[in-house]
């Protein structure tokens, strides 16, 4: 499998590193191309792999192209390769925001995937959620799964509007994770726990309620109602939070992610 790489951005290495770790590809078979040389020696002394200037050199004679370019560099990009693509050639792009239609308009093009990835897939731990035009093939399919599965988890969708979903749910989710572990740890320390001891317990806790959810099969509901014993120190923590509506702004805040998705992808 041949690759090409526009963009060489945190997610876009994360994806090369996955597809090398993985064995998907050799370091001689992916091209690189970016607007930034530090980026490119970077990139060629880390992984091996050719580095270009030119994004139509890059693209050429590969079997894939991921698109891995920050949203506002789109245009520039979808201008040098317009009409450059050979039909046979599969797109990747996992640039948020940008639509199946803008990127087959602007590159003239009809193989494309479009992939919402999140940060843990830096880690092999991600999720990204996927759609494909018709003029993807099914072998196309299956390497673009391959592709995305080596960063974490993928999950094909046959509709592009569940992309704005996904970016509201998993796309944006780590940082809601992120806001709850730094307020629990917080909160830890303003009780008299050591700053460090208590983000190795809260770490700890989400990590297991994570994978506990996972091997249980049983609803996060079903796992809460379990472990909240009536008049205990759980159930008065709870409580507080229902106070406090925690549900109904978390239902909020993943609608407000929601509406600006659709409205940056216009």
């Amino acid at each position: 499998m041949k690759i090409a790489f526009i963009g060489g951005g945190n997610m876009g290495e994360a994806m090369l590193a996955a597809i090398l770790e993985d064995g998907l590809a050799k370091p001689g078979s992916i091209q690189v191309g970016d607007v930034s040389p530090a980026r490119l020696e970077h990139l060629q002394q880390k992984y091996g792999v050719s580095v270009k200037k030119s994004n139509p050199e890059a693209i050429s004679g590969k079997d894939i192209v991921v698109l891995a370019v920050k949203p506002q560099n789109l245009p520039g990009v979808m201008a040098e390769l317009n009409g450059r693509l050979k039909s046979a050639q599969l797109v990747i792009s996992i640039i948020a925001g940008a639509r199946i239609d803008t990127l087959s308009g602007g590159l003239k093009h009809g193989a494309i995937v479009r992939a919402m990835p999140n940060t843990p897939a830096q880690i092999g731990q991600g999720m990204s959620v996927w759609t494909a035009t018709a003029g993807v093939t099914a072998e196309q399919k299956g390497l673009a799964g391959a592709i995305l599965g080596s960063m974490g988890r993928e999950l094909y969708v046959d509709d592009e509007g569940y992309l704005d979903m996904a970016t509201a749910v998993s796309g944006s989710g780590p940082a809601y994770f992120f806001l709850m572990v730094e307020s629990l740890v917080d909160a830890a320390v303003e009780i008299g726990l050591p700053r460090d001891m208590a983000k190795e317990m809260v770490l700890q806790t989400m990590l297991g309620s994570g994978r506990f959810i996972q091997a249980s099969g049983e609803e996060p509901a079903e796992l809460r109602r379990k472990v909240t014993s009536p008049g205990g120190t759980t159930a008065e923590a709870l409580l507080r939070l229902e106070k406090g509506e925690f549900p109904r702004l978390i239902g909020e805040a993943v609608k407000a992610a929601y509406d600006r998705a659709r409205k940056l992808g216009g």
